[in-house]
């Protein structure tokens, strides 16, 4: 892996740090006219843009353009025409953080001819003598949240067969400035810690790559519409002064080719979210809104809820995936998670290892059940209960299998009630040949998106691609892993999650969307690695339910933990679809408060609350509430005496009456956190 991006990183550091301008240039503003960008070529040929916001710069001169196999966009290029346009609408969510959303933003659409030879591509050599006459389209919207602009290269005779060897994208941070993110190299399933550290000091890193370049200035580089095209990641390099400049590093196909494009080629948007402080990042629509809109004609079928499973005590070593005398997903056992599914509210029982494939040398079925699972009776069992079956389709990497299954698979889960399924990749390659973030894993993915919607399943995606909104297009993409979840908290040898991690997450992998973190562990006995347990309090846990988004919600404990538990009386009452989200106060990697209004119409509000290492005590003003309305608010608390290390099972109920004039006082202990229902009062 370590080598995946050398030739990219290579070519970047030829090139000069200062610009060399042409006179003619284009100016685009946003909506509110806070932000404003701008886009030249300079005098070599090398398209660029700058983004300003009130007269300060954002990103400086930052280069654009493609080198394809025998063709560098990049250089020599010249503006051929432009277009303008400007578009406001609202739309209305199938499931998300807010039922609505506002699409207003200013278009500018450049037409650039020309190019330069490249030969020898993949060793950097180019036959500047000669010209090309190419054509690529760059778009750029312009919101009052940030940025997205994307790449169109037309069918034509000068381009016969597109393949992108490298993407010439920059994002040129005027100054060096702290960055939250997580390695390309040394990750998988983007399965890590997100650290903080000055952009310069990274290697190259996976986005949402989070910025604060100011304090009153954050940002967060992502991509938006990832269709058939490979994951964008960002490689450093140093700029004219203390400038740092991010350049686009494509992940590759093993032949070291990055994107098989054919006659055309449309790449992802890419993203730059502005805000003042933290929480805007959390609150910006940007990426949804440069998504294509759902066009089937019924979505009923797509329906949010939480669930519970047989996992936590798999991980835990109670009981096994594989058969044996401690199986987990036995018939018997699932009927116990369905009639609790059933007493209190659940949507839905997961079962992982109820299928052939999870025993050495076994071949993996996603249709033959274990002889102790009665896949047939457990699903008419759950049918009656008004519970639906979460199937589980692990691959062990090798996507072909499920590709060859999936439709029979699917199928018979359609007819049996199964109406979610789980899919996984534990692998470090698919089909042990092409990594999972690349355009292979793109198709592949989309393919198991397309049989399910005619199949009217919905998607728990786990080694998944990184998000980039594709919810909005197809929605029954619900969730994704592809974070550090709550399993490490069972066994990794560091002791589990950090307490900063979560505080983390809403900033960071949370911008790209929904993510299966797996929240709510209510017991910390029976430590499979001595010291390993969720370094965080119950009522930490319980806030992570609000805080840490995903329409399809896990509580995830064994549900022995959480008979006769006061705190599970929440999480009956919480949703995991909402009319509208907002963040009261946060800093990355220190404290979040997130408020959400259930979408039920009741006018109900959930707010989440959670701390680092550090306790602290937080005012939360209330003012999102509805004026002139009586709410009663039910506060699970951190207790008194409450401490992650040394007491973090102590909580506290409490209620009082608030109204949105009031700020309510929150006492969050270390690795602490509140989880509060606001219940509207008639």
């Amino acid at each position: 892996m370590k080598h995946l991006f050398f030739n990219t990183l290579c070519a970047a550091l030829c090139l000069t740090a200062s610009l060399s301008v042409s006179a003619a240039g284009h100016s685009l503003s946003s909506p509110d006219g806070h932000l404003t960008l701008t886009t030249g070529v300079e005098r070599d040929g090398r398209p660029y843009y700058t983004l300003s916001r009130d007269g300060k710069t954002v990103l400086a001169a930052s280069h654009l353009g493609m080198t394809l196999t025998d063709t560098d966009l990049s250089r020599g290029m010249k503006v051929k025409a432009t277009a303008r346009d400007s578009h406001d609408d609202t739309w209305t969510t199938v499931w998300g953080e807010r039922e609505t959303m506002r699409n207003h933003y200013n278009e500018l659409t450049i037409t650039y001819s020309g190019g330069k030879p490249v030969t020898g591509a993949h060793e950097g050599k180019e036959n500047k003598s000669k010209k090309v006459s190419a054509t690529m389209t760059v778009t750029f919207r312009l919101f009052d949240d940030g940025l997205g602009f994307r790449y169109d290269i037309p069918e034509q005779r000068a381009l016969p067969d597109i393949t992108v060897m490298d993407e010439a994208t920059e994002f040129t941070l005027p100054q060096d400035a702290p960055a939250w993110s997580i390695p390309t190299n040394r990750t998988i399933y983007y399965e890590n810690l997100y650290t903080r550290d000055l952009a310069s000091r990274k290697d190259t890193v996976h986005t949402p790559l989070t910025i604060e370049a100011a304090p009153d200035l954050h940002l967060a580089i992502h991509q938006a519409a990832l269709v058939d095209y490979a994951d964008l990641n960002l490689t450093p390099r140093p700029a004219a002064g203390s400038a740092v400049t991010l350049l686009a590093a494509l992940t590759p196909w093993q032949d070291g080719t990055k994107v098989k494009a054919g006659k055309s080629l449309r790449s992802p948007w890419r993203t730059v979210i502005v805000g003042h402080d933290a929480g805007d990042l959390i609150e910006s629509t940007l990426m949804l809104n440069l998504n294509e809109p759902c066009t089937w004609d019924d979505t009923s079928w797509i329906q949010p809820g939480r669930y519970i499973g047989i996992w936590w005590s798999i991980h835990k070593k109670k009981h096994t995936w594989e058969q044996g005398p401690h199986h987990g997903a036995t018939t018997a056992n699932m009927k116990k998670y369905i009639d609790f599914a059933a007493k209190h509210g659940f949507s839905g029982v997961l079962a992982e290892g109820w299928n052939y494939g999870w025993g050495e040398g076994e071949q993996i079925s996603f249709t033959k059940p274990y002889p102790d699972f009665d896949l047939e009776e457990v699903a008419r069992y759950a049918a009656a209960k008004g519970v639906t079956i979460v199937g589980h389709t692990e691959t062990w990497g090798k996507s072909h299998m499920l590709e060859e299954q999936m439709e029979e698979a699917f199928a018979l889960y359609e007819r049996l009630g199964i109406k979610v399924v789980k899919t996984g990749y534990v692998g470090a390659m698919l089909n042990g040949e092409e990594l999972q973030h690349s355009q292979f894993g793109a198709r592949h993915y989309r393919k198991v998106l397309d049989c399910a919607a005619r199949h009217h399943i919905m998607i728990d995606n786990h080694e998944p691609m990184m998000p980039t909104g594709l919810q909005r297009t197809m929605p029954n993409l619900m969730t994704q892993e592809g974070v550090r979840g709550q399993e490490y908290n069972a066994w990794s040898a560091d002791g589990g999650n950090p307490p900063s991690h979560t505080a983390t997450l809403p900033f960071t992998r949370g911008l790209a969307g929904p993510m299966d973190f797996t929240p709510a562990i209510f017991f910390y006995g029976d430590e499979v690695v001595p010291g390993t347990r969720p370094q965080s309090t119950i009522a930490k846990q319980l806030a992570e339910f609000v805080v840490l988004y995903s329409p399809l919600q896990m509580a995830a404990d064994d549900i022995d933990n959480y008979i006769g538990h006061p705190a599970l009386s929440f999480i009956e009452s919480c949703p995991t679809t909402w009319r509208q989200t907002v963040v009261p106060g946060g800093e990355v990697g220190k404290y979040v408060t997130i408020a959400r209004e259930a979408r039920d119409g009741s006018g109900d509000w959930f707010i989440g609350s959670l701390t680092n290492e550090q306790a602290r005590t937080l005012q939360v003003k209330l003012d999102f509430l509805e004026s002139g309305r009586t709410y009663r608010a039910t506060v699970y608390e951190d207790g008194p005496q409450a401490d992650y290390r040394t007491n973090p099972m102590s909580m506290a109920i409490r209620q009082i009456d608030v109204t949105a004039a009031d700020i309510l006082t929150l006492n969050l202990a270390r690795s602490g956190g509140a989880a509060i229902r606001l219940k509207a009062l008639k």
